[in-house]
């Protein structure tokens, strides 16, 4: 067994798959359409599906807006160069919310970037990845 995809609510298609794309690297892997229940899915990922776990953007057409709640987190995504990849993404447009550096009561690197529907998406460095708070 394993993960498959996290699915995500989006308000504009478009623009989410460009941020991912464009801002976040990943590729557009596939994208349907249900007009009787009028919803369009885009996944997206830095892998092929049936190898790595991916996401699912969910546009409802008509919905340009989520209460995104209190339980969500935030995606996990490893970088190689956390400061590089800050760099870029700011450069691509997006925003950086939280600057790389240690987490707080620990060693592991992060950083926090948000996409254009306010999801949060943690960078991890690729040398602390699997580690929790580090040594």
């Amino acid at each position: 067994m394993r993960i498959l995809h996290t699915m995500l609510r989006v308000g504009d298609l478009d623009k989410s798959v460009a941020f991912y794309t464009r801002v976040m690297g990943m590729k557009l892997l596939r994208t349907s359409e249900n007009t009787e229940y009028q919803y369009t899915l885009a996944f997206v990922g830095y892998g092929e599906e049936k190898d790595e776990a991916v996401l699912e953007l969910t546009y409802n057409w008509g919905t340009d807006r989520y209460d995104l709640g209190s339980a969500y987190g935030h995606i996990a995504i490893e970088a190689d160069d956390i400061y590089g990849m800050c760099e870029q993404i700011r450069a691509a447009g997006g925003k950086v919310t939280r600057e790389p550096g240690p987490v707080k009561g620990g060693t592991t690197v992060i950083a926090f970037v948000e996409d254009p529907d306010g999801y949060k998406i943690e960078l991890i460095a690729r040398k602390d990845a699997g580690k929790g708070l580090g040594e």
